[in-house]
């Protein structure tokens, strides 16, 4: 190598680094979302004597992903670009599920499946929808989750159910997208918890 090519080589590097240049990209952060702070006013008409253990919902790829997708055509799943879920997001409904339980008092206890305690019964699920689709009407937020309540001494199950919620976003901005997911959980996450208060309950 000639001493003009080495020169102008150090040249180079030297000012690359002076100035945070660099010949490879460098990859945006991802912003990272999360549902809104539940906002449920439903409360049990009574506590029931007994301890619910929510299971984190099952969910193949795409749907077990942190990834925030959108579904354009019924064929094709794109992601949301430079953003993410805080966690998966059948652990980010998991979440929003034990903490409505929660606040609805009607089990003596609620636990998520990272509680090593004893429960009697478990609500296990399988999350087949969190995305968004392109409707006449605008972008909405689809959820999608069916349902099984177990008691956990005969394993049997006591009753099993689908919802689907789907919350209209107001725009196609990130944060309005994630608003819509927010309402499309909540109504959710009440329907399951009407649900389960129901559950094995004695007919008058």
């Amino acid at each position: 190598m000639s001493l003009r090519r080495v020169v102008f080589v150090a040249n180079a590097v030297f000012l690359g680094t002076i100035t945070g240049c660099s010949v490879y990209p460098k990859l945006e952060a991802p912003r990272v979302m999360d549902f809104a702070a539940p906002s449920s006013e439903i409360r049990a008409n009574q506590t029931r004597q007994l301890s619910l253990r929510v299971d984190t919902p099952y969910a193949s790829d795409p749907l077990g992903t942190n990834r925030i997708l959108a579904k354009p055509t019924p064929l094709e799943f794109q992601i949301y670009p430079s953003v993410r879920w805080r966690d998966a997001a059948p652990v980010v409904m998991r979440d929003l599920l034990v903490e409505t339980l929660r606040d609805s008092q009607g089990f003596s206890s609620v636990i998520s499946d990272t509680n090593p305690a004893n429960a009697d019964w478990t609500l296990v699920s399988e999350l087949t929808a969190f995305h968004t689709e392109y409707q006449a009407e605008g972008i909405h937020a689809v959820i999608e989750l069916h349902g099984q309540l177990l008691d956990n001494q005969s394993r049997k199950t006591l009753c099993a159910t689908s919802f689907k919620v789907q919350e209209r976003s107001e725009s196609v901005a990130i944060e309005q997208v994630v608003e819509a997911f927010s309402r499309a959980g909540q109504e959710l996450s009440e329907s399951a918890v009407r649900w389960a208060g129901e559950c094995h309950q004695p007919k008058p």
